[in-house]
């Protein structure tokens, strides 16, 4: 046992100088990381600060992160719109319903190939993710769309994405994971699969299911293609994505001389404080509001769950 007599001088001298070396790495360390935070949030809280000034202000430019004319205008314009407003309760109803089944569905498909007994999880797990690697393509898929009367209609928001190739991987090696003691114990008690599914696997399963969750609903807050495709011509379903991405692009139709629609929210707005570029910065905060506040609920959650999830046995 090294006491301090038998300890040699330059033993602790070398000591003291390793301890001061990780000293300086952990305090240059964490500069860099606060350095690129910073660099990742400015533009984050420009563009907030962009969304609460006065349009014809922001011409002057010099504008960082606090407004220098506060209003409430640009988000106002924007609210005040049908098309936004639909659009907004289309998309929370459809994050909101598509998760909860995608969560559910993925679930159960994850929970059917984990079992050791299942005859056909081989077979299913390849064949699901071949599915990764090729496709029917595009017209394909929209001729399918429309046999299926999903074309013009919410639930194609809804149905085609159900079921995940990815989060059923991740769900399945997860539940893996759990001992198959447990299950042996409550079927010894008289309880079924489905028993076995909903009280025991999925309470365990907290984690990767937050992270699945997680995942889906910023894929359903964030599409826009899908209401651009099948729901172009009805305005009772779009959604709040496709319209920043119309605006966005009647923006651009501006800047080159191209001809827009009167209708349009780009569209020159007399009299007021409101300029595309403001309006522009207002309706990107709208949309990722949602999921900046959601995502630190999940935060705990989700590294566990993608951690566990994405190593196999």
């Amino acid at each position: 046992m090294a006491t301090y007599e038998n300890v040699s001088f330059e033993k602790i001298k070398r000591r003291k100088r390793k301890s001061t070396g990780d000293l300086v790495f952990s305090i240059v360390n964490s500069a860099v990381l606060i350095l690129f935070s910073l660099i990742a949030l400015y533009p984050i809280l420009n563009m907030v600060a962009l969304s609460f000034n006065d349009g014809i202000d922001a011409f002057r430019g010099h504008i960082h992160i606090i407004p220098r004319a506060f209003t409430l205008e640009n988000y106002q314009k924007i609210l005040d719109r049908y098309s936004i407003q639909q659009g907004m309760i289309v998309t929370v109803a459809r994050t909101v319903i598509g998760t909860a089944l995608s969560l559910i569905a993925n679930a159960m498909l994850a929970f059917i190939l984990s079992r050791k007994n299942f005859m056909f999880k081989k077979s299913l797990s390849l064949f699901w993710i071949f599915t990764l690697y090729a496709s029917a393509g595009f017209v394909p898929t929209i001729v399918l769309y429309r046999y299926l009367h999903l074309t013009s209609n919410f639930w194609v928001y809804i149905i085609p994405n159900l079921v995940g190739v990815m989060n059923v991987i991740v769900m399945r090696t997860y539940m893996k994971t759990i001992p198959d003691s447990l299950e042996e114990a409550a079927q010894m008690e008289g309880a079924g699969y489905l028993t076995v599914f909903w009280k025991i696997i999925c309470p365990l399963c907290k984690p990767v299911l937050a992270a699945t969750a997680l995942f889906t609903a910023a894929f359903h807050w964030n599409s826009w293609f899908d209401a651009l495709v099948f729901n172009r011509m009805r305005l009772e379903y779009t959604t709040l994505q496709y319209e920043i991405m119309k605006y966005l692009t009647q923006v651009m139709v501006n800047r080159t001389g191209g001809v827009v629609e009167n209708t349009s929210i780009a569209s020159p707005i007399l009299g007021t404080g409101a300029t595309p570029q403001s309006l522009r910065c207002a309706l990107v905060v709208i949309s990722m509001l949602p999921i900046l506040i959601i995502f630190p609920f999940f935060q705990k959650h989700f590294v566990s769950g993608l951690k566990v999830g994405g190593v196999k046995e």
